[in-house]
């Protein structure tokens, strides 16, 4: 029988319902409501209260159910009978409040150190480390030391978003593992890697789709991605095939219950019965750099900041508020949205303008490197500005010039990818000319095609400005032109799609027309123009806000994500929307910059939010 030794945590999940009853939650000053966690019952009534292990429980559990002889390292805990006994395994509690629809999580702060014990007489033919560890470095240390002095235990290793990724220690580890389970993008390539994303699975060329869909079921993503990492570690250990392998998984996770996993039996009798398709896909550790970076930028659920307005924008900002332009300030403003707690939770990557680029953070790093340590990607606004064609209102954007070796500076100083903006206005008297738009896409694809060169992902960005005066009728007509002319530039220049992200407009009518669009018909517009004209191997696409108010562009967004699913994935790429109410509660004043990172986090929040289809 083949062993597993998992490193990782138990945690114990208390699912509760609350009452109907309003009162039971506490209301702050901005009318956020927070639970009182007495739990002594004269406070509060639950009408249902479910307890069920997880964390390292989980995949023993899964492991144990497929026939393999499995243990936690550092407890003598087991699965036996179909109940997991936890004798010596420190436990970790989380609360999951259910109310209504919503899902509240109350975690400890701090996880709890991961137990390790070398195993002294049975030696186990694999090492786990599955979501739920809290790797140190002497911990890593220990196992590595352990994996040499027995070089017949395979390693597999789960790395995920939620831990960090990037520490030195954990990419020791990373290189030396037989098979690596993530749903992140590895910095470095590796020959056996399964990706697990929101909605499918990727694994030696193969994916598959997966979802929870089972109403009154509330798995959590955590457990979600545990279920998967050790089922899928399962079927590779008893020799399954990926097809095989990817197929267990999905009938594991999507058969899951807060009761448990099922066995290898009910499994295998599951995919039999079901058509469960498996598709052809590029394998995660073939793709390219610009690939896997692209695909990072694009992780669902979150967002890129656009902190790249140039030198003539940002002095409006501070002018009309009366803060002084100069590198100090500029500094100190951009560091208060890179400092903001947790933000790697809500954003993939982040535009910087040059002078940003080469600024320090307070612990003297580049702006780059600090958001690099936090799983964040920097990229760089590389467009000059725009100017007009002769004899011409219409304008395109300059900067081809010296444009390679820029980008290879700026690869040098770690940015990942750029963004380059050409602008169309429309109003009474003036419309986009078929001669502008098939220039500005010629420049774009240039630009799209000398980032690839220079392995930087390229963000095109054709906006139709809102600041104008027009139907929402006339923007869908004139975007899909837009966008066709620019995917055929694309394709002439031999542009990788899946390397490449679209930044553009929504489809709603100008701000000077007399009757503004709503919400739902932006959702809609929306959408039908994009599936009529993007091709469907892009590798996403963000939305500008471009002038909209900040909670227009968050309904909008909302109203465009309940029009899906599409075949890519769509976020937010927001400057004024996510920045402006942190800048009026900064006000050149670094006493308010707490403030001003709560109202940024707010706007955050509310954002990603609207990023979950309802």
């Amino acid at each position: 029988m083949h062993r597993v030794t998992i490193v990782g945590n138990v945690s114990k999940d208390i699912y509760l319902r609350l009452d109907k009853r309003s009162n039971q939650f506490e209301t702050d000053a901005r009318q956020v409501e927070w639970l009182d966690l007495a739990f002594d019952g004269s406070t509060h009534n639950y009408y249902s209260r479910v307890a069920i292990y997880g964390g390292a429980s989980i995949s023993l559990e899964v492991l144990t159910r497929f026939g393999l002889q499995a243990n936690i390292s550092g407890t003598e805990a087991s699965f036996q009978d179909g109940t997991f006994v936890s004798r010596g395994a420190t436990t970790t509690y989380r609360y999951l409040l259910c109310k209504d629809d919503a899902v509240s999580y109350f975690v400890p702060k701090q996880s709890s150190p991961t137990q390790w014990q070398r195993p002294e007489s049975e030696h186990p033919d694999w090492l786990y480390i599955d979501c739920s560890a809290n790797l140190t470095s002497q911990l890593s240390d220990d196992i590595l030391d352990y994996l040499n002095e027995h070089p017949s235990c395979k390693l597999a290793m789960f790395v995920c978003t939620n831990s960090n990724q990037y520490a030195l220690h954990t990419q020791k580890l990373a290189q030396c593992a037989d098979f690596i389970i993530t749903n992140t993008v590895l910095r470095q390539p590796h020959p056996h890697v399964a990706t697990i994303s929101q909605d499918h699975i990727d694994y030696n060329g193969k994916r598959i789709d997966w979802s929870l869909n089972e109403k009154g079921q509330i798995i959590t993503d955590f457990s979600s991605r545990l279920a998967i990492g050790a089922s899928l570690l399962a079927a590779i250990i008893l020799g399954k095939s990926p097809t095989e392998a990817l197929l267990l998984a999905k009938a594991n996770v999507e058969s899951a219950r807060l009761s448990g996993t099922c066995n290898l039996d009910t499994l295998n009798n599951a995919i039999c019965g079901n058509d469960y398709q498996v598709q052809n896909h590029k394998e995660t550790n073939t793709m390219s750099e610009i690939e896997q970076n692209a695909k990072q930028l694009m992780t669902r659920g979150k967002g890129i900041l656009a902190a790249d307005e140039s030198g003539g924008s940002i002095h409006k900002k501070f002018e009309s508020m009366n803060i002084p332009d100069d590198e100090r300030h500029r500094r100190d403003y951009r560091n208060i949205f890179f400092t903001t707690p947790e933000l790697e939770q809500y954003i993939n990557g982040v535009i910087l303008f040059d002078e940003t680029a080469r600024q320090h953070a307070d612990d003297g790093s580049t702006f780059i490197e600090f958001l690099r340590r936090k799983g964040i990607l920097a990229g760089i606004k590389v467009d000059q500005g725009l100017v007009n064609f002769d004899n011409s209102a219409e304008k395109y954007t300059q900067g081809l010039d010296g444009l390679p070796e820029r980008l290879q500076e700026y690869y040098q100083m770690g940015a990942r990818f750029a963004k380059w903006r050409a602008a169309f206005e429309m109003n009474r008297e003036l419309k986009p000319s078929d001669m502008a738009i098939t220039k500005n896409a010629e420049i774009l694809a240039q630009y799209a095609h000398d980032c690839q060169t220079a392995n930087i992902v390229p963000i095109v960005e054709p906006e139709l400005v809102y600041d104008g005066y027009y139907t929402i009728e006339e923007n869908a007509s004139y975007t899909g032109k837009i966008l066709d002319a620019l995917f055929a530039a694309m394709h002439d220049q031999k542009v990788q799609l899946s390397g490449a992200i679209l930044k553009v407009n929504m489809i709603l009518a100008g701000k000077q027309f007399e009757q503004q669009s709503s919400p739902e018909e932006v959702g809609h517009a929306t959408a039908e123009v994009f599936r009529q004209h993007i091709p469907r191997d892009l590798a996403g696409i963000v939305f500008l806000s471009g002038g909209q108010s900040v909670e227009q562009a968050t309904a909008n967004l909302r109203a465009v994500t309940n029009c899906g699913p599409f075949p890519w994935p769509v976020t937010f790429s927001y400057a004024r929307a996510l920045q402006d109410p942190a800048l009026h509660a900064w006000q050149g004043n670094n006493d308010n910059a707490d403030a001003a990172r709560a109202a940024f986090k707010e706007r955050l929040i509310a954002n990603c939010a609207a990023l979950h289809k309802q």
